[in-house]
């Protein structure tokens, strides 16, 4: 191609034109496209990016974090966590998510005052920079909604300077009943402006004001922000409630032709100006409407992988994997330059949206009924109908492990392991929520001085009660590190562990979870095979087909296995990974 960018240029066109066919605009896409190319500053470019290329392995781990949620007097958090994960997990972790570390008005960073700002309170962007100048970092690129006192709603209310027309606003009058959205406040928000009563979109909460991307300089203020973040060294892109993006009256308003339009626009632009960058998009949505946005592996890079939470801990907690094995056996194969980006807990709470078509009602009222029992918090939505749904689980991890649906028991460490083992293996980067990584607990001070249900998981840590927490071997907080990182330095160093190698489903039963990696060069094999119960269950060796000519070794336990035909008793939660070693070794 030239080197004016006119491969890029007309693709933008074509996706500009999709986007705003039905939107009567005052600037030529022509011109569009080339303010945005201007924008990126991208001067002169290769060919379009090549599809399909992984731009990960299984030595990809991704620590997901506030970031302020280690906290010391002598230094901004920004600092601390970055010391944290220097001494701490560095070896086993290459990536840091940092949630919205900007200036904000609630929701804990996502009600964003300032974009191109970093909170004060928290540190700088020099800190930003240095955590990644040492670690694939991730930001979150919150792109529904904004505060509501951020300069931007302010210049809307007075009706001048950038901001004044980048918000939804609708009739008071219009039907807006199938809109989908997962909170139970009013949609609209009747806000007074100088040019009289406008009635404005809010998705989440009336301090979260909807965008307007029918309007392209929305568009064009975001890819400016996009590139402030690369040029930082951000190379992970978190598209927070994208699902949700672009509005239409009389539908349901998510998952829009148009929304997808935007993520294959950003991508555009993004690869073209970093081929190694990464879109993820975060859809809390049932699992068939969140894989679309891999597109034709051409849309986003990673889609959260927003099903495993609920299937997995239902798992656990019933002693049964018959859903989570449904759903592994339905899960297309990610393709190459797509990737599943696994979790198992969050700074949100554990969606139940995504489980929905997959558990049934009886095991959902089972699972919030567990969860109550253990101290969470259930928070609901409201339907088209009215209806009230659980909409998701709010309790730390490790306190949802405290028993089964029978009750409490005494294998909530065993249990909380095995949820883990059991994600680092599948198809897919995992990402590890750092108070996952602590085995933090419910909060409850924070809970009862937010009112917010999520704050229940969101704790902040002094760094001196941390330190204390981990060396004291009474508590189970060193342990949960050191037995976790141990998972991690294994999983770094299997090709099987690839995020896109080879995954089967194996048929062991109710009581055993399994499934088989194959690394992409097809030398390496595991058999991953979880006892997802609380009593000790036999594995017979030889249901594998374990291939005689290999040599063998259970991984975890770094075992061998000398007779491929035998049993092996599994005690509860214990999780195998059985391998060919030498082919793992050698690697």
């Amino acid at each position: 191609m030239s080197k004016d960018g006119s491969a890029i240029k007309q693709k933008l066109i074509q996706q500009l034109t999709f986007i705003y066919q039905d939107i009567a605009i005052e600037q030529p896409v022509a011109d569009i496209a080339q303010d945005l190319i201007e924008i990126m500053d991208i001067v002169s470019t290769p060919d379009l990016a090549v599809p399909h290329q992984n731009n990960w392995s299984q030595r990809d781990i991704c620590l997901i974090t506030y970031a302020d949620s280690i906290m010391t007097n002598k230094e901004p958090p920004l600092k601390t966590l970055k010391r944290f994960i220097d001494n701490t997990v560095s070896e086993q972790i290459n990536g840091v998510h940092i949630l919205p570390f900007f200036p904000y008005s609630s929701d804990d960073g996502f009600s964003v005052i300032d974009y191109s700002s970093v909170n004060e309170s928290m540190g700088s962007w020099t800190d930003i920079e240095s955590i990644a100048s040492d670690y694939k970092l991730m930001a979150d690129i919150v792109i529904n909604h904004c505060s509501s006192r951020s300069a931007w709603f302010s210049n809307f209310i007075n009706g001048k300077g950038e901001g004044h027309d980048f918000f939804f606003t609708t009739s008071a009058k219009d039907n807006l009943s199938d809109v989908v959205r997962p909170r139970t406040s009013p949609l609209l928000r009747a806000v007074e402006t100088v040019n009289g009563k406008r009635f404005v979109w809010c998705t989440f909460s009336h301090d979260q004001v909807d965008f307007d991307f029918r309007n392209p300089a929305v568009l064009k203020a975001f890819v400016s922000i996009v590139k402030q973040y690369l040029d930082a060294g951000i190379k992970m892109f978190r598209f927070d409630a994208i699902a949700f993006l672009w509005k239409v009256v009389g539908t349901k308003c998510i998952n829009l032709p148009q929304t997808h339009e935007v993520v294959r626009l950003l991508r555009t632009l993004i690869e073209t100006r970093s081929p190694d960058a990464i879109i993820i998009t975060e859809t809390n949505i049932p699992n068939t409407q969140n894989l679309t946005y891999f597109g034709n592996a051409n849309e986003a890079h990673g889609i959260y992988n927003f099903s495993l939470p609920p299937l997995l801990i239902n798992t656990l907690l019933t002693g049964n994997c018959l859903y989570l094995k449904r759903w592994l056996m339905s899960m297309p194969p990610a393709q190459d330059g797509t990737m599943y980006f696994n979790f198992i807990a969050s700074h949100d709470g554990i969606g139940l949206r995504p489980a929905e078509g997959l558990l049934s009602d009886q095991e959902l009222h089972d699972l919030t009924t567990a969860v109550e029992n253990f101290g969470g918090k259930i928070s609901w939505r409201t339907t088209a109908s009215g209806e009230q749904k659980a909409y998701e689980l709010n309790i730390a991890l490790y306190d949802v492990m405290q028993g089964t649906i029978k009750g409490k028991d005494n294998w909530n460490f065993e249990r909380f392991i095995c949820a883990h083992t059991i994600m680092f293996a599948l198809e897919g980067v995992p990402g590890l929520y750092i108070h996952s990584l602590l085995g933090t607990q419910n909060d409850y001070r924070k809970l009862a001085n937010t009112h917010h249900n999520r704050s229940i998981n969101r704790h902040r840590w002094q760094e001196n009660e941390l330190t204390t927490a981990l060396a004291d071997p009474t508590l189970h907080h060193g342990k949960v590190l050191s037995t976790l990182t141990a998972l991690l330095d294994i999983r770094i160093n299997q090709p099987a562990f690839h995020p896109n190698a080879t995954q089967f489903t194996l048929h062991l039963g109710l009581q055993l979870f399994g499934f088989w990696r194959q690394s992409q060069n097809r030398k390496q094999s595991i058999f991953c095979i979880s006892n997802i119960t609380d009593k000790p269950v036999t594995l017979v060796l030889s249901e594998l087909n374990l291939i005689v000519t290999e040599n063998w070794c259970e991984l975890i336990a770094n075992t061998e296995i000398t007779n491929i035909t035998e049993s092996i008793e599994l005690t509860p939660y214990q999780t195998v990974w059985i391998g060919n070693v030498a082919v793992a070794a050698n690697e």
